[in-house]
């Protein structure tokens, strides 16, 4: 079963981190595609251990991303 998820990745320092928003779980890499790829792996992993329950708990179903505009200084 495929299970789509959202991957936010920012640059950190020398590197990049990754998160996904619906189970809230981390990962990062040296690169945009490492620090997706490990964020898959972790996502993986989490599914492979996590009991039903667990995933219940932390699985957000809705997740919306957007910008807003504020005035600063």
């Amino acid at each position: 079963m495929l299970q789509k998820l959202t991957a936010i990745i920012e640059r950190e320092g020398d590197g990049y981190v990754s998160l996904c928003p619906e189970l809230d779980i981390a990962s990062q890499g040296n690169t945009i595609e490492q620090a997706r790829d490990n964020l898959k792996e972790a996502l993986e992993l989490f599914f492979e251990t996590a009991s039903p329950e667990e995933i219940r708990q932390r699985l957000h179903g809705e997740i919306y991303l957007t910008q807003v505009e504020i005035s600063v200084g």
